[in-house]
Protein backbone atom coordinates (compact mmCIF):
# COMPACT_ATOMS: atom_id res chain seq x y z
CA UNK A 1 0.00 0.00 0.00
CA UNK A 2 0.98 3.40 -1.11
CA UNK A 3 1.13 6.39 1.44
CA UNK A 4 0.44 9.43 0.75
CA UNK A 5 2.89 12.17 0.09
CA UNK A 6 2.92 15.81 1.06
CA UNK A 7 2.77 16.75 -2.43
CA UNK A 8 -0.56 14.46 -3.29
CA UNK A 9 -2.03 15.71 0.40
CA UNK A 10 -1.16 19.11 -1.48
CA UNK A 11 -2.49 18.85 -4.61
CA UNK A 12 -5.93 17.30 -2.28
CA UNK A 13 -6.02 20.49 -0.84
CA UNK A 14 -5.81 22.60 -3.80
CA UNK A 15 -8.46 20.92 -5.49
CA UNK A 16 -11.00 21.30 -2.66
CA UNK A 17 -10.22 24.57 -2.03
CA UNK A 18 -12.15 26.68 -4.41
CA UNK A 19 -15.12 25.25 -3.64
CA UNK A 20 -15.12 24.97 0.53
CA UNK A 21 -12.43 27.98 1.88
CA UNK A 22 -14.75 30.48 0.00
CA UNK A 23 -18.27 28.46 1.26
CA UNK A 24 -16.81 28.51 4.91
CA UNK A 25 -16.61 32.47 4.94
CA UNK A 26 -19.74 32.73 3.32
CA UNK A 27 -21.63 30.81 6.09
CA UNK A 28 -19.49 32.45 8.91
CA UNK A 29 -20.07 35.42 7.36
CA UNK A 30 -23.91 35.29 6.43
CA UNK A 31 -24.80 34.03 10.19
CA UNK A 32 -23.18 37.06 12.22
CA UNK A 33 -24.57 39.53 9.44
CA UNK A 34 -27.91 37.88 9.74
CA UNK A 35 -27.82 38.09 13.65
CA UNK A 36 -26.70 41.58 13.77
CA UNK A 37 -29.22 42.43 11.22
CA UNK A 38 -32.14 40.50 12.89
CA UNK A 39 -31.67 42.06 15.62
CA UNK A 40 -31.95 45.87 14.12
CA UNK A 41 -34.72 44.85 12.52
CA UNK A 42 -36.61 43.93 15.90
CA UNK A 43 -34.59 45.91 17.84
CA UNK A 44 -34.58 50.35 19.18
CA UNK A 45 -32.68 52.47 16.46
CA UNK A 46 -30.08 53.31 19.15
CA UNK A 47 -28.09 55.02 16.29
CA UNK A 48 -29.57 58.75 16.93
CA UNK A 49 -27.32 58.72 20.03
CA UNK A 50 -24.17 57.89 18.06
CA UNK A 51 -25.37 60.07 14.92
CA UNK A 52 -22.23 62.67 15.37
CA UNK A 53 -19.57 59.51 15.41
CA UNK A 54 -20.73 58.40 11.82
CA UNK A 55 -18.15 59.35 9.40
CA UNK A 56 -19.35 61.65 5.78
CA UNK A 57 -21.37 61.40 4.13
CA UNK A 58 -23.28 58.81 6.69
CA UNK A 59 -23.12 61.45 9.65
CA UNK A 60 -25.48 63.58 7.08
CA UNK A 61 -28.08 61.50 6.77
CA UNK A 62 -30.93 61.14 9.23
CA UNK A 63 -30.12 58.54 11.87
CA UNK A 64 -33.70 56.73 10.76
CA UNK A 65 -32.31 56.03 7.68
CA UNK A 66 -28.58 54.67 9.05
CA UNK A 67 -30.53 52.16 10.57
CA UNK A 68 -32.57 51.28 7.69
CA UNK A 69 -29.88 51.04 5.59
CA UNK A 70 -27.51 48.89 8.12
CA UNK A 71 -30.66 46.58 9.14
CA UNK A 72 -31.32 45.78 5.26
CA UNK A 73 -27.90 46.07 4.09
CA UNK A 74 -26.79 43.24 7.13
CA UNK A 75 -30.16 41.20 6.43
CA UNK A 76 -30.03 40.91 2.35
CA UNK A 77 -26.14 40.98 2.39
CA UNK A 78 -26.43 37.98 4.63
CA UNK A 79 -28.51 36.22 2.21
CA UNK A 80 -26.17 37.06 -0.61
CA UNK A 81 -23.30 35.66 1.15
CA UNK A 82 -25.23 32.36 1.87
CA UNK A 83 -26.29 31.59 -1.80
CA UNK A 84 -23.12 33.02 -3.05
CA UNK A 85 -25.13 35.64 -5.58
CA UNK A 86 -24.15 39.26 -6.17
CA UNK A 87 -20.89 38.42 -3.41
CA UNK A 88 -18.73 40.94 -4.67
CA UNK A 89 -21.10 43.50 -4.75
CA UNK A 90 -22.59 42.02 -1.26
CA UNK A 91 -18.45 41.77 0.29
CA UNK A 92 -18.25 45.49 -1.05
CA UNK A 93 -21.12 46.84 0.78
CA UNK A 94 -20.33 44.89 4.14
CA UNK A 95 -16.92 45.91 3.91
CA UNK A 96 -17.77 49.74 4.08
CA UNK A 97 -20.57 48.78 6.69
CA UNK A 98 -18.24 47.15 8.94
CA UNK A 99 -15.53 50.04 8.31
CA UNK A 100 -18.18 52.52 9.48
CA UNK A 101 -19.36 50.93 12.16
CA UNK A 102 -15.62 50.09 13.60
CA UNK A 103 -14.82 53.84 13.41
CA UNK A 104 -18.11 55.07 15.28
CA UNK A 105 -18.71 52.62 17.42
CA UNK A 106 -15.87 49.92 18.32
CA UNK A 107 -13.23 52.17 17.50
CA UNK A 108 -11.55 53.80 20.83
CA UNK A 109 -12.58 57.09 21.77
CA UNK A 110 -8.95 58.47 22.76
CA UNK A 111 -5.97 56.61 22.46
CA UNK A 112 -2.62 57.96 22.80
CA UNK A 113 -0.24 54.87 22.38
CA UNK A 114 -0.18 52.06 19.70
CA UNK A 115 -0.77 50.21 23.47
CA UNK A 116 -3.52 51.49 23.76
CA UNK A 117 -4.86 51.17 20.81
CA UNK A 118 -4.15 47.53 21.64
CA UNK A 119 -6.09 47.25 24.19
CA UNK A 120 -9.04 47.85 21.82
CA UNK A 121 -8.36 44.50 20.45
CA UNK A 122 -11.01 42.89 22.18
CA UNK A 123 -14.13 41.12 21.77
CA UNK A 124 -16.04 43.59 24.70
CA UNK A 125 -15.74 46.85 25.48
CA UNK A 126 -13.87 47.89 28.86
CA UNK A 127 -12.91 50.92 27.68
CA UNK A 128 -10.61 50.88 25.05
CA UNK A 129 -13.13 50.19 22.01
CA UNK A 130 -13.84 46.52 20.61
CA UNK A 131 -12.41 46.42 17.07
CA UNK A 132 -11.61 42.48 17.25
CA UNK A 133 -14.64 41.04 15.17
CA UNK A 134 -15.19 44.18 12.79
CA UNK A 135 -11.50 43.50 12.47
CA UNK A 136 -11.83 40.13 11.94
CA UNK A 137 -15.06 40.22 9.37
CA UNK A 138 -13.43 42.68 7.35
CA UNK A 139 -10.20 40.37 6.87
CA UNK A 140 -13.07 37.76 5.80
CA UNK A 141 -15.12 40.46 3.19
CA UNK A 142 -11.66 40.95 1.67
CA UNK A 143 -11.30 37.51 -0.09
CA UNK A 144 -14.77 37.50 -1.07
CA UNK A 145 -14.54 40.96 -2.49
CA UNK A 146 -11.49 40.08 -4.63
CA UNK A 147 -11.90 36.50 -6.19
CA UNK A 148 -15.60 36.13 -5.76
CA UNK A 149 -18.00 33.61 -4.15
CA UNK A 150 -16.27 30.05 -5.20
CA UNK A 151 -17.45 27.35 -7.43
CA UNK A 152 -20.64 26.31 -4.62
CA UNK A 153 -22.34 28.98 -5.52
CA UNK A 154 -25.08 31.04 -7.65
CA UNK A 155 -22.65 33.47 -8.97
CA UNK A 156 -20.11 30.22 -10.55
CA UNK A 157 -23.54 29.02 -12.00
CA UNK A 158 -24.49 32.08 -13.88
CA UNK A 159 -20.86 32.62 -14.67
CA UNK A 160 -21.19 28.92 -16.20
CA UNK A 161 -24.37 29.89 -18.05
CA UNK A 162 -23.61 33.40 -19.36
CA UNK A 163 -19.38 33.27 -19.60
CA UNK A 164 -19.10 36.09 -21.38
CA UNK A 165 -20.80 37.78 -18.67
CA UNK A 166 -23.43 41.28 -18.90
CA UNK A 167 -20.20 43.25 -19.54
CA UNK A 168 -19.10 42.02 -22.72
CA UNK A 169 -18.47 44.38 -25.80
CA UNK A 170 -20.71 44.17 -28.55
CA UNK A 171 -18.25 43.65 -31.83
CA UNK A 172 -17.65 46.81 -34.01
CA UNK A 173 -17.13 46.04 -37.50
Amino acid sequence: MKTPTLAAARGQLDRFAPWLAPLGLRLLLAWEFFESGREKLHGQNWFADLQDAFPFPFDQLPAALNWQLATWFELVGAACLLLGFGTRFAAASLLVLTAVATYAVHWPAEWSSLGDLAMGYAISDQGFGNFKLPLLFMAMLLPLLFTGAGRLSVDAVLARWYPSGPTARPVLR
